[in-house]
């Protein structure tokens, strides 16, 4: 069997005394949705910022198919092809679809030393056709990110990733404060990101969203992986006990 595309060795992180992780041991496979799931404090969210960059563990090591890896920013973590949706889609209201889509990331007609003229024309049609590739179609790519709706604006960063070919795409409690059809919609998004050869770890409270989109569902508490099964093998009751 080929190695994990994600694998976390003995993971531990403190912070000013509070033991966040507490040797961690953490698989991804390749083209599966893991749910993350344990209440506030459990240590998820420390996980998650390890494998994006934004922290540094103590003690551990993090593994991309098998080959060590050292993640000391967003950015690194990006190259690696790591992308990771906050609650807040980490977009400007005040920008538009196709600026939010390739944020960071603009293409230019003429670049010298890294600075030259943002090509605004292929913004627009790449913005769009990433869109449509992940099923979301909206009437314009110049429209401000303000006007769509939650779900929407989840759909765009989703599609962020999808076009700028990420291997995995964490998902930071991405149905919160959605609609119950958005919600829905956001789901129909993280299901669907095997077909497209993306691998996926959802973050959530809600046990029915994991339990309809993921593969795997792994619970954390008190800074500790206690439970680790496929979905198809186990129930909502069980994991509520590790919990």
């Amino acid at each position: 069997m080929s190695a994990p595309l994600i694998s976390v060795k003995e993971m531990h992180k403190w912070y000013a005394g509070v033991h966040a992780l507490k040797g961690v041991n953490f698989d991804v496979r390749q083209r599966e949705v893991v749910g993350l799931v344990g209440d506030n404090g459990a240590g998820k969210s420390t996980l998650i910022k390890i494998l994006s960059g934004v922290h540094d563990p103590d003690k551990g090591e993090i593994y991309i198919e098998g080959e060590p890896v050292k993640i000391g920013s967003p950015k690194a973590a990006m190259r690696l092809g790591i992308e990771t949706i906050y609650q807040d889609a980490s977009m400007v209201p005040t920008m538009s679809i196709a600026r939010n889509l390739f944020i960071g990331r603009e293409p230019l007609w003429v670049a010298l030393g890294g600075v030259g003229l943002i090509d605004h024309e292929r913004m627009r049609r790449e913005s769009m056709k990433a869109l449509a590739d992940v099923d979301l179609h909206l009437r314009s790519p110049d429209a401000l990110l303000a006007e769509l709706s939650g779900g929407q604006r989840q759909g765009v960063a989703i599609a962020r990733a999808m076009h700028f070919k990420s291997r995995v795409l964490i998902l930071d409690e991405p149905t919160n404060h959605l609609s119950v059809k958005e919600t829905a919609k956001v789901l129909g998004f993280v299901r669907g990101l095997p077909a497209q050869g993306v691998t996926g770890i959802l973050i959530s409270h809600n046990l029915h969203h994991v339990f309809e989109s993921c593969d795997r569902i792994v619970a954390m508490a008190r800074g500790e992986i206690v439970f680790d099964k496929p979905v198809a093998n186990t129930s909502i009751e069980e994991v509520q006990d590790y919990l």
